[in-house]
């Protein structure tokens, strides 16, 4: 932009048609271009590159300098390349320098490009290692888990097994019932001595003061001070010699009209003569039958008395009882029998008799079966100390060789099927 005065000025001079451009001395250029001088020595000796130029070398197209259309390359320039001449010698099609010379056009790479330090990663090889690593980590994965679901699943199934199967929960788990039991044979009449077996319980399992009765469904129930307690290998039946020291049924354990067994092993804790009950039947009045110690001619002895039906001013009462046998703080196998048909009473301790009795019958009561107290002048009385286990009530007499074989644990199956209670007998 001008403030419209006209400026004087030098135009630059064209270039001369004859010059070689600017900035390059004027005529023609030598053939090949400015560069090394035509008929150059071959210079690979002096530890060239190895490119050894013909006639004029390197250098620039020949006429018209910088931004001028060029002439047609003359020969030996840049160009389009000619065919060699057929010549002989080092530079001829057959020679050193030819084509298919070991310098020529053809020949092999004398100078090979370098290698670059270290070869570049696989980077495909790599992708696939590291997707098969993870496959792996998911496959661990997976048959972890599937591991511990199938224990998860194997462990269910060993308790659904365990609690399910039958027999896993004893009948006398149910509740006390007042109706008629139908009774399972008894599996066995085991040694009181013997250990129990794993995973008894004496009680029943909805109420820990009940008395679970493993052969029938009659359970018993304990009074406040009455314990169930496993003392050593076994669970005994504790009470405290108190009013408030003892175990009451719902029922009535026995039938007195019908023979019957009864069968304990005690340990009477207490020194004081006088009446320490095992076991015992009836309410009201007076009892019906009553198993235990009581002072005889003086001294402690185990007794089995019954009232009997005898008609007359006062009630009749039989007693059959030990003598010589220790009382007190000793453990003693109790068997009472009842012969209905021979009207005859037994006692046996430990295996053998001591006493029997003939008696016109048993004073029927409708009161309830009693461990640790009887029903003496409308009262309780004869509280026990000590413990008691391995107490059963069997529907049938037993003779002296069952008596015997109950105390070793060798009832026969007979004798057996006929139990139809029986607790704390583990």
């Amino acid at each position: 932009m001008t403030d419209g005065t006209d400026r004087p000025h030098s135009p630059q001079p064209e270039p001369a048609p004859e010059g070689g451009g600017y900035g390059f001395p004027p005529g023609i250029p030598a053939p090949g271009g400015y560069g090394f001088p035509p008929g150059s020595p071959d210079r690979t000796a002096s530890g060239d590159d190895g490119v050894h130029p013909q006639s004029g070398g390197y250098g620039y197209p020949p006429a018209g300098g910088y931004g001028y259309p060029p002439s047609p390359p003359a020969p030996g320039t840049f160009g389009p390349p000619l065919p060699f001449p057929e010549e002989p010698g080092p530079n001829g099609p057959n020679g050193p320098n030819g084509p298919s010379g070991p310098y020529g056009l053809n020949g092999p790479d004398l100078n090979p490009p370098p290698v670059a330090f270290g070869d570049e990663p696989d980077w495909e090889a790599m992708a696939d290692r590291s997707a098969a690593e993870r496959r792996k980590k998911r496959l661990w994965m997976v048959g972890g888990a599937v591991t511990v679901l199938l224990l998860l699943a194997g462990g269910g199934t060993f308790v659904l097994l365990r609690d399910g199967k039958p027999g896993a929960k004893d009948v006398a788990d149910n509740a006390p019932s007042s109706s008629p039991s139908v009774s399972a044979p008894a599996s066995g009449s085991p040694d009181p001595d013997a250990s129990p077996s794993k995973g008894y319980s004496p009680t029943v399992s909805s109420d820990v003061s009940l008395l679970r009765d493993s052969v029938g469904k009659t359970s018993v129930r304990m009074g406040p001070e009455a314990t169930v307690p496993k003392v050593t290998t076994r669970y005994e039946l504790t009470l405290k010699g108190n009013p408030n020291s003892y175990a009451q049924a719902t029922e009535p354990g026995v039938d007195t009209t019908k023979s019957f067994t009864l069968a304990a092993r005690v340990n009477n804790a207490s020194t004081a003569k006088g009446t320490h009950v095992v076991m015992s039947q009836g309410t009201g009045e007076a009892f019906s039958i009553e198993l235990g110690a009581d002072e005889v001619d003086g001294k402690q002895a185990w007794v089995f008395r019954v009232r009997t039906t005898e008609k007359s001013a006062t009630p009749t009462v039989v007693t059959v009882s030990s003598t010589g046998k220790k009382t007190v703080k000793t453990w003693a196998v109790l068997v009472a029998v009842y012969d209905a048909e021979k009207k005859m009473i037994h006692l046996y301790v430990d295996g053998k008799q001591a006493g029997e009795a003939a008696v016109p019958g048993i004073w029927q009561n409708s009161g309830p079966l009693q461990l640790g107290r009887a029903r003496h002048q409308d009262a309780w009385a004869g509280a026990f100390k000590g413990g008691m286990n391995q107490i059963r009530i069997y529907e049938s007499a037993f003779t002296p060789e069952q008596a015997a074989a109950h105390r070793k644990g060798d009832l026969d199956a007979a004798g057996r099927a006929t139990a139809t209670h029986a607790w704390v007998t583990g």
